[in-house]
């Protein structure tokens, strides 16, 4: 095949790009430059997509002998990632900008670019296996290295791009094993750190960085009955689960803390409540997609898993008649993916992306528009999921 490697300048990439030529196919390298500012220096294990980091890329390249090249996406990252990471917090949701990036760049930019060019795949150093079915049919699954599977921020790929992709890293068993790899092979980026946090937020600081892109406006603090509590100074700067900060104007009845539950731009409130109203039962949105062939029932079990490092949770998913109006960007109109959790979730805010899972297969995902709390769901359909 001819295969275009993405390369981030990061252990596991190099790594892959090595594996796609070993096994005989035309290689040529590419780096994507992803921020506009000129100068973006790493620090340490934060950031990505670097001057280092397209240095580091370069390096391997030129040790695996195959072409490499630098495109510049930033202006396709700042619209697709960015100014929508900016645009669902100012809407009171919290998106994951991987997942965009990965639905955006690496696997729409990228990919729709690498085709027009006459390559046949794009190969990227994730940790994730895609599986041939019998009827020619692809699917995705997670990783044999459970420690490091990355196959929730995948979650975003269509059938047509699992035609396209490769990652060859999937089926190996840990990551130390890719770093003696690329020793082995003398690659620069052996022992380099893996990134994390947000990569155009190098700092970590997030809520200070959403400060300088959405105004703060002053409103109310309520619990969930609507009664005011207090004042905040900006819906933006609260988190789900935020328990410090708060300057409640008076404590509980019952004098246990309260817990940032969802915030509201339209009515520019902050809600609060205790600390067992966090524990989401059902969740659902209407943005969806299916990793592969969709399922052909409307209700069936399931593992859920709302953030990449999360443990799966065991549930019931539905695909079903939305009981809301429909936002704009639903993928059906008037449809809507839900699932009803075994367990509680902790910790869920709206944006953020739930991906489905049946066994080891990512069956799909959907952003996430409501999570309703356990204490919000009628008693007497609990009993009829618990048999």
């Amino acid at each position: 095949m001819k295969v275009l490697a993405a390369m981030s300048g990061g252990v596991d990439s190099s790594v892959a790009a090595a594996r796609a030529v070993d096994a005989g196919h035309e290689v040529v390298g590419v780096h994507l430059a992803l921020s506009r500012a000129g100068g973006t220096l790493r620090q340490g294990s934060r950031g990505c997509c670097t001057i280092e980091d397209a240095m580091d890329a370069r390096r391997v390249s030129d040790a695996l002998g195959i072409p490499f090249y630098v495109w510049d996406f930033s202006e396709r990252f700042k619209l697709d990632v960015v100014d929508d990471f900016i645009a669902e917090y100012a809407q009171g949701r919290t998106p994951n900008p991987c997942l965009r990036c990965n639905e955006k760049i690496k696997f729409a930019a990228l990919l729709d670019k690498a085709l027009d060019l006459g390559f046949d795949a794009v190969v990227t150093g994730h940790y994730a296996e895609v599986v041939d079915r019998e009827d020619g049919q692809r699917e995705l699954h997670r990783s044999s290295e459970e420690a490091k599977d990355q196959s929730y921020v995948l979650g975003v790929l269509t059938a047509e791009q699992l035609e396209h992709c490769w990652f060859p890293l999937g089926a190996t068993p840990s990551k130390e094993l890719i770093r003696e790899e690329a020793r082995e092979r003398g690659f620069v980026t052996a022992n380099k750190p893996d990134s994390y946090d947000i990569c155009f937020i190098p700092d970590g600081d997030t809520r200070s960085w959403l400060g300088e892109h959405i105004p703060l406006r002053p409103g109310a603090i309520v619990d969930r009955s609507g009664e005011v509590l207090g004042e905040h100074q900006g819906a933006s700067s609260y988190t789900v689960g935020q328990r410090k900060g708060l300057n409640l104007s008076r404590p509980a009845a019952d004098g246990r803390p309260r817990f940032v539950l969802g915030t509201d731009p339209q009515t520019n409130t902050v809600t609060v409540g205790p600390k067992e109203a966090l524990a989401v039962g059902e969740i659902a949105g209407q943005r969806f997609s299916w990793a592969g062939a969709a399922p052909d029932i409307t209700e069936f079990r399931c593992d859920v898993q709302i953030r990449a490092h999360a443990d799966p949770q065991p549930g019931t998913c539905r695909i079903r008649r939305a009981a809301r109006s429909t936002r704009p960007d639903a993928t059906e109109p008037g449809v809507e993916i839900s699932v009803r959790v075994d367990t509680p979730l902790v910790g869920v805010a709206t944006g953020q992306s739930a991906v489905i899972y049946v066994g080891s297969r990512v069956l799909g995902q959907f952003t996430i528009d409501i999570a309703t709390s356990q204490l919000d769901l009628e008693p007497a359909s609990l009993a009829k999921e618990a048999s």
